[in-house]
C-alpha cells in the first residue's frame, strides 16, 4: 500500500507484511491527531490487549501533528521537528499499546478540513476494505475541532464507498473535544475501560510533546473517564470507574439516505426538548 504524503508513515510492532497485519484488525481507531486514537478509542486497544488470537486494535492518525502547540522544551521545534517527534509518539504508542499496525497519513490539517478534497476519504476508503474492522472507532459528529469533524466525514464517506458486506458491524463517535454528557442516556454508549488505569496512563504519557508542551491531557482524559463512571446514572451505585461515552453512528452506516446533519441535529433536538420537559414541570 502507497500513501501519498511524503511524511506518511506504516509501522507494524511485530513486523508482520502489511496486508496481513491490517487483514487481523478487529478494533479500528480513526483519529485526526496524533494522541487521539489513545484518547478516545482506548476501548478497543484494551479490548485486544490480551487477545491476539482473535482481535487485534489498529490505528490511523490523519493529520502531520506540524500544528502542534509548543511552550517549554518543545518551544524551539520547527514544524518538520515536531512532526518526526509526533510520529514517533505515535510509533510508540502503537508498541505499548500492541497494535497490529499504525498508519499516519500525513494530511495537513487544511485538507483534511477541506470539503472539496477527497483523498483522504479515498485513502480510508483502500485501508478499510483490506482491514474490514468490525468496530471503527472515530470523532464524534457534535465535536468542536474543525479538523475532528474532517476526519469524522471522511471515516464515514469511505465507510459509504464500501459494499456493504465489507462495511464495520459498528461505528461509534468518540469524545475529544467536545463531551457527550448531554445526549440522552438512553442514546449513549457507555464503554468500560475500568481496570486498565496503567496502560492509559503509559499510552497517554507517552505524547510528552503535548503535554509538557501545556496541555495535560493525560490527566483531563482519565478525568474525563471518571466523571463519565460516576455522572452516567444519577440512582445507582458507580458500575464502573472509567467510562468513555460514544455515541452510535451504526444507523448512518446501514442507511445511506441518512444525512449525517440532520442525524446529528436531532440529538440536539432531543436534548432540547429533555431540558425544555424539565422546565416546564416547575416554572
Amino acid at each position: 500500500m502507497k500513501l501519498p504524503h511524503a511524511s506518511a508513515d506504516i509501522f507494524v510492532p511485530d513486523g508482520t507484511p502489511l496486508p496481513g497485519a491490517l487483514s487481523r484488525v478487529t478494533h479500528l481507531g480513526i483519529g485526526a491527531h496524533q494522541d487521539d486514537i489513545e484518547f478516545m478509542a482506548f476501548h478497543g486497544i484494551v479490548a485486544c490487549f490480551h487477545h491476539a488470537e482473535d482481535r487485534w486494535f489498529g490505528g490511523i492518525t490523519c493529520t502531520d501533528g506540524a500544528g502542534s502547540a509548543r511552550t517549554g522544551n518543545y518551544a524551539r521545534y520547527t514544524d518538520e521537528e515536531m512532526q518526526r517527534l509526533r510520529l514517533s509518539e505515535q510509533r510508540s504508542a502503537a508498541t505499548v499499546g500492541r497494535y497490529a499496525a499504525v498508519l499516519q497519513l500525513g494530511y495537513p490539517s487544511a485538507a483534511v478540513k477541506s470539503r472539496e478534497d477527497s483523498r483522504l476519504a479515498e485513502d480510508l476508503r483502500a485501508i478499510l476494505e483490506t482491514a474490514q474492522p468490525e468496530i471503527v472507532y472515530t470523532h464524534n459528529l457534535a465535536d468542536k475541532h474543525d479538523t475532528h469533524i474532517g476526519v469524522a466525514a471522511a471515516t464515514l464517506t469511505a465507510i459509504r464507498a464500501l459494499p456493504a458486506a465489507a462495511r464495520p458491524k459498528r461505528l461509534l463517535g468518540c469524545e475529544v473535544w467536545r463531551g457527550l454528557d448531554w445526549l440522552g442516556d438512553d442514546e449513549k454508549i457507555a464503554l468500560d475501560v475500568s481496570g486498565h488505569d496503567s496502560l492509559a496512563a503509559a499510552l497517554n504519557g507517552i505524547f510528552d510533546s503535548q503535554i509538557a508542551g501545556g496541555k495535560r491531557y493525560d490527566l483531563a482524559t482519565l478525568g474525563r473517564r471518571s466523571a463519565n463512571a460516576t455522572y452516567f446514572d444519577a440512582h445507582s451505585p458507580d458500575q464502573a470507574s472509567q467510562v468513555i461515552v460514544a455515541t452510535d453512528l451504526t444507523p448512518l452506516v446501514a442507511d445511506d439516505a441518512l444525512d449525517p446533519i440532520e442525524f446529528t441535529l436531532k440529538a440536539i433536538d432531543r436534548f432540547r426538548a429533555d431540558v425544555r420537559d424539565r422546565l416546564r414541570s416547575r416554572f
